[in-house]
């Protein structure tokens, strides 16, 4: 703690994490969002997709795109051209997010109206 007061530029990433133990806490490396979690949890269902420029997207992640091994971008169709997408299969209706351009996935909870 007294070597992060006095601004020492390298530090090692165990005593930091004992520090922040204290507190409930833990320093990890920012990896963004795991492929396979989008695919397995947020795959075909109605969903918000937040991305690193600060946009955001609602429709489905209907395809997955790989290269080398690693998925590397997804095919996604907005709520407003779902249904003619579903009836016609026109794939210019798609639009490619690039894996590394998202930062958050997020299901689309409606609530029931009183």
């Amino acid at each position: 703690v007294r070597e992060l007061e006095q601004g020492k530029l390298s530090l090692r990433m165990d005593k930091v994490n004992q520090v922040l133990a204290l507190f409930g806490h833990k320093l990890l490396p920012e990896k963004g969002m795991d492929p396979y979690d989008i695919l397995w949890n947020y795959f075909n269902i109605n969903v918000e997709v937040y991305l690193k420029n600060k946009s955001f997207l609602v429709g489905f992640i209907n395809k997955d795109n790989w290269e080398d091994n690693e998925i590397k971008s997804w095919n996604f169709i907005s709520n407003n051209n779902a249904i003619e997408f579903r009836e016609t299969k026109n794939e210019d209706l798609l639009v490619n997010i690039k894996h590394d351009d998202i930062e958050k996935v997020e299901k689309v909870i409606y609530k029931k109206q009183d």
